[in-house]
């Protein structure tokens, strides 16, 4: 018989580990921006730099909040609740100040 809480919660960690993976990769970039800038001289700002990297953050914690969200499903308990509406508040607050920053930045070009 085919267990439906293990398979999901493996389809929330896939999310998550995702999410790492993207944001791990923005920030490859986001260093090796900053070090091209730094030791090699090159021409590019960096605000170019975080014009590359924060999409991918914030595309990462998208991932992040979907995974919450399916374990909280399975895990109806007040406490994951809470947590998980933290996580939402601050993620809002940090992709309403990150697409702040980015509409400022494409202004500035």
């Amino acid at each position: 018989m085919v267990d439906y809480g293990t398979i999901i919660i493996y389809i929330a960690n896939i999310l998550s580990y995702f999410g790492a993976v993207i944001i791990f990769y923005g920030g490859i970039r986001a260093a090796i921006g900053v070090l091209s800038i730094e030791i090699l001289k090159r021409k590019t700002s960096y605000n170019d730099v975080r014009m590359d990297f924060t999409p991918k953050l914030l595309i990462g914690l998208e991932f992040f909040i979907a995974g919450d969200l399916i374990k909280s499903i399975l895990e109806p308990n007040l406490n994951q609740v809470v947590i998980l509406a933290i996580i939402v508040a601050i993620r809002t607050v940090v992709g309403v100040s990150l697409n702040r920053e980015i509409k400022e930045l494409e202004d500035k070009k």
